[in-house]
């Protein structure tokens, strides 16, 4: 909802689609910047020790913000508490790493439940796009970024309270003193993800301002929502299948139909055309999504796990500032109509990076990597004493 809903909220108020793709960006920017080592910490001493103090500095920034945007604040202040908001905890992440720890020795189980996680996700962009836009057109410009902070604060209390689905902190001398990204392939997927993530931050600017100019700006909330919607029914039947083959080759294949998906939004007209396009473009992402979570848990240290998971969240944070940022300025000169080559282009980019990269993402039978999922799976299977 915050992206989504400060475009809504500057737009409105300044009428400046530059400034409001700017500062979604700024938000994303620094998201990426602060989560991974949020995240760190994490890793080093549990969610609830991290996440509660992380979300107060958010909802104060996100707060502050809107009372800046409200009364003509200049931009600098805006921007700085744009930065403040990129505080905000991965909690996609926190709540995969739970999974990961639940089902950590049955990989069917764990594919059901990283499906699931990815329907709840884009049940949340469904829901999301409508509140947010919904309530800042119909009430007041600021209703979005409030209740954004609002949901935020209970979901962090509500999570962090339930404790036994907490993955304990491993053993200090775990940790290393690297960061997750020395991992074999997980550069691939966050680069990957940075392009992927300007597909979704150029398509929420660019829909929002394609409805204004067809004279219903209020429908980009349901716009939006249908993109989300294919998702959902694409992960739905994504986790009730047992993908075969390996997930590298899947993965590729994810990325390459969501660039597919960008062309036909070239070609669209009015608002009921975008409609259809967005449904049916939406209907490559979740399996995307969860194939990659399968591939950072394989590839990924459990000792650094939730990190490795928030920076694919980082990629697509990078992305959405980029293609924010691109998009609106993309709309000041150029007009909607022809702003959608920004996803287009941002699609087009994911595919070459997951074409020449997703060899890496191979596993490799030897050297075994110390530390990862698998790797205690396997040691679990052995019998106990001094086999080797």
């Amino acid at each position: 909802m915050t992206g989504i809903s400060v475009v809504t909220m500057v737009s409105q108020l300044s009428g400046r689609y530059g400034l409001a793709g700017a500062l979604s960006a700024t938000v994303a920017l620094a998201s990426a910047v602060i989560s991974p080592r949020i995240s760190r910490l994490v890793d080093r001493h549990g969610q609830r020790r991290v996440i509660r103090p992380a979300m107060l500095v958010t909802v104060a920034a996100v707060t502050g913000l809107v009372a800046a945007a409200r009364y003509g604040a200049p931009d600098v202040l805006l921007f700085g508490c744009a930065v403040g908001a990129g505080a905000m905890p991965s909690m996609g992440a926190m709540v995969r790493a739970r999974w990961a720890h639940l089902h950590r020795d049955d990989v069917r189980l764990l594919h059901s439940a990283f499906s699931f996680e990815s329907i709840i996700d884009e049940c949340c962009f469904v829901v999301g796009p409508i509140l947010a836009i919904g309530l800042s057109t119909a009430l007041f410009a600021e209703a979005g970024p409030l209740l954004a902070a609002a949901s935020l604060c209970a979901g962090v209390l509500w999570l962090s309270a339930q404790r036994a689905t907490e993955p304990p902190p491993p053993p200090r001398r775990r940790h290393g003193g690297g960061s997750a990204l020395r991992a074999t392939g997980l550069k691939v997927l966050v680069g990957a993800f940075a392009f992927t993530g300007a597909i979704f931050g150029s398509v929420d600017v660019v829909t929002v301002a394609f409805a204004e100019e067809e004279g219903h700006k209020a429908l980009a909330s349901v716009t939006l929502a249908l993109y989300a919607l294919g998702s959902v029914l694409a992960g739905a039947a994504f986790g009730l299948l047992r993908p075969s083959g390996p997930p590298a080759r899947r993965w590729l294949l994810g990325v390459c139909a969501m660039a597919v998906s960008m062309i036909p939004l070239q070609l669209v007209g009015n608002l009921p055309s975008l409609a259809v396009a967005l449904f049916l473009a939406g209907m490559t992402i979740a399996p995307t999504m969860v194939t990659t979570m399968a591939l950072v848990e394989q590839l990924v240290p459990r000792a650094q796990l939730t990190e490795g998971m928030t920076w694919t969240s980082t990629g697509l944070a990078v992305g959405v500032a980029l293609g924010s940022s691109v998009a609106g300025r993309a709309v000041d000169v150029l007009g909607a109509g022809r702003a959608w080559c920004v996803p287009a282009a941002a699609g087009a980019l994911a595919a070459v990076v997951a074409f020449l990269g997703h060899r890496r993402l191979s596993p490799r039978p030897v050297p075994r990597r110390e530390g990862t999922v698998r790797d205690e799976r396997a040691d679990s299977e052995q019998p106990s004493g001094d086999v080797a």
